[in-house]
């Protein structure tokens, strides 16, 4: 199969191994009266997408419909398409573009803050003024690792002191109607009750950009000669955080932590904003927050910072893990070639001698410190069964023993070993006991765990991906789950 016939919806449910399981789209809740220019010199709205398939290589291309707005990009044409050669920044940072747009012709950045903002999910802060794109050189590959470290600088962002920290999304569009999005954080160093933080280390590793059937190359898998998918044993052992995301731009269960930041600020909780890789670097001191919440799927973790999250513990800091499958994988994180810290991310898992990469199989299971761990994949939702409904935990619920929170347990789902060391504590309850059935007809069970350390720390984990999309996302919320994350971080807060 040639690379013309590579396509984002035919290949990313298997590029990415585990797919959300409500399928979620580039950035649907943002929304509203923003418009750009196309080539026919109509006006038209940026969220539009015109077009459901890209040309296939050799086909001209022909100008957007008068009709249609802009479409999306892919990775075989790259329209357009980039990234932020900086991690997350301070106000008064700034935050730099690389970008390629082919054909070379003017584009625009319009700059999203991710946030309730009365039900749109997000709202604009700026617009940057016309730019002249240019087509950059190819990504550079060694040993299956794809760089754009090489791209030109093609936008510099100041930002601005009194911008609100928070998580940003950059939509790129050109003036032929093509569009693309770059995800960024904006942090301080103010203390705050609760400090988000989204797991950009994940993220990189189901990265596959690009996705065009020829040099992609991911944690999961990479392409053969013919255009086929390759599985892990054959995909990159390293990845570069110097590249765009596949396909529109966005990361894998990127929605999971933006449908947090939606329902907590709209419940007006004091949350700070950092990436994983301010953990592993040292850029945040989580002491300083009563809580750490980990939103999204967060697989991948560097010794630095699973260090650095014991540390808090031990300290009284509580954590909330909103997922599933959390702290897996031990990662290393390097220089790029420039010598720029943590841009590249090294996990070699099966491959070749070394030691072990699985934290479980270096006898620091992830239950150590999460109460539970990852158990396996989920096929077809299932409903999550509420246990210990007496708990203040379900406190206002509505839940009874044994009552059904449909569609809850999906995607993936962790469970108590007991086998497996438990971590110090001084009380410890699971709060659902939740069955369902493996891709091979086998029963399992999903479990969601408290725990209370020595120091006073609350740790929750829900084992299961549908934890934060039941907060926020349209079709997928439930009272149930909004007021049981409501009873926990209260009790965060208020050091309780």
């Amino acid at each position: 199969m040639g690379s013309e016939q590579i396509r984002r919806w035919e290949s990313g449910a298997l590029a990415h191994a585990v797919t959300d399981p409500f399928g979620q789209g580039p950035v649907p809740w943002l929304r509203g009266n923003v418009t750009y220019f196309d080539d026919t010199g109509q006006v038209v709205p940026w969220y539009v997408d015109g077009q459901a398939h890209p040309p296939t290589s050799g086909t001209p291309r022909v100008p957007a419909p008068r009709s249609a707005g802009p479409r999306s990009a892919d990775d075989v044409h790259r329209q357009i398409k980039g990234f932020t050669s900086t991690g997350a920044v301070a106000p008064g940072e700034a935050v730099d573009f690389h970008i390629t747009v082919d054909p070379p012709q003017e584009f625009a950045v319009d700059i999203y803050r991710i946030g309730h903002y009365s039900g749109d999910g997000a709202a604009k802060i700026t617009t940057s003024p016309r730019l002249s794109g240019i087509v950059q050189p190819p990504p550079l590959t060694a040993d299956r690792t794809v760089s754009c470290h090489h791209w030109w600088l093609s936008w510099r962002l100041q930002v601005p002191s009194y911008w609100s920290i928070g998580a940003y999304v950059a939509v790129l569009t050109t003036a032929d109607g093509y569009r693309s999005h770059i995800p960024f954080t904006v942090r301080d160093k103010h203390p705050a009750d609760l400090l988000l933080l989204l797991p950009d280390v994940t993220w990189q590793a189901y990265n596959l950009y690009p996705e065009d059937g020829r040099i992609g190359a991911s944690l999961y898998h990479a392409w053969d000669e013919d255009g086929r998918l390759l599985g892990e044993a054959d995909a990159a052992t390293t990845v570069s955080f110097d590249r765009p995301y596949a396909g529109a731009g966005l990361p894998l269960h990127v929605g999971h932590a933006y449908d947090f930041i939606r329902w907590a600020e709209r419940y007006g909780y004091d949350l700070a904003y950092a990436d994983a890789r301010d953990l592993h670097a040292g850029h945040v001191d989580p002491t300083r927050y009563r809580g750490l919440v980990f939103p999204g799927h967060d697989e991948y973790w560097s010794s630095n910072m699973r260090r650095t999250v014991e540390l808090a513990r031990e300290n009284g800091t509580s954590l909330v893990f909103l997922s599933a499958n959390s702290m897996y994988w031990q990662v290393e994180l390097g220089p790029s070639p420039s010598g720029v810290p943590d841009r590249l991310m090294t996990c070699r898992k099966r491959q070749g001698p070394g030691r072990p990469v699985l934290w479980r199989e270096i006898d620091r299971p992830e239950q150590e410190v999460i109460g539970i761990q990852y158990a396996g994949q989920v096929p077809e939702p299932h409903p999550l069964i509420v246990r210990n409904a007496d708990h203040w935990l379900w406190e206002a619920t509505g839940a009874h023993e044994g009552d059904e929170v449909e569609g809850l347990v999906a995607g993936e789902a962790d469970r108590y070993f007991p086998r497996t060391p438990l971590p110090e504590h001084e009380e410890r309850i699971l709060l659902a006991h939740s069955p369902y059935t493996d891709r091979d007809g086998a029963l399992r069970h999903q479990e969601t765990s408290l725990y209370r350390a020595p120091s006073g720390a609350l740790i929750f984990a829900s084992g299961t991906f549908a934890w934060s999309p039941a907060l926020d996302r349209p079709g997928h919320v439930d009272a149930r789950v909004q007021r049981a994350t409501a009873n926990l971080l209260d009790r965060i807060c208020k050091r309780d």
